[in-house]
């Protein structure tokens, strides 16, 4: 009745090579390697990153800073009444 579930195409001139899953190691270098990589990565980065960051808190704090000010009511105003 058909052909089987996972003989379901016969396909030729198409070589694939793989490697078995206990011959690889999950993660090799990473002390070695890695780390040193994502610290150099990470130090060219830093200064292109950061100062549209902090120029955005910086701008935030202020705007809010300054709604609080102007939201309230000026005392000079309400000097005269009892």
């Amino acid at each position: 009745m058909g052909i089987h579930f996972g003989n379901l195409a016969r396909v030729r001139h198409i070589i694939t090579y793989s490697l078995s899953p206990f011959e690889q190691r999950a993660f090799p270098n990473v002390f070695s390697d890695a780390l040193p990589n994502v610290w150099r990565r990470f130090s060219s980065q830093v200064f292109k990153v950061v100062p549209p960051f902090v120029a955005g808190y910086l701008l935030y704090s202020w705007g809010t800073q300054e709604f609080e000010r102007l939201k309230r009511k000026n005392p000079a105003d309400y000097e005269h009444d009892q």
